[in-house]
């Protein structure tokens, strides 16, 4: 199974996995950066597109 890392030192806010995948993303209103809502989310391919499109590059699957 796939793990989600997100880099909050890269991640802008921009919110963009948030609008893709909310399921799985949400915004985090202290830090402005995004966060997972679980911690070991299924990897879906609503989470591979929410990676391919964050502006910043700073989610990625690791196994």
């Amino acid at each position: 199974m796939a793990e989600i890392i997100i880099d909050s030192y890269r991640c802008s806010g921009c919110g963009t996995c948030v609008e893709i995948c909310p399921e799985v993303f949400h915004m985090n209103s202290m830090t402005e950066k995004a966060e997972l809502i679980a911690a070991a989310p299924l990897v879906t391919d609503a989470v591979w597109q929410a990676a391919a499109f964050c502006p910043e590059k700073c989610i990625e699957m690791r196994e």
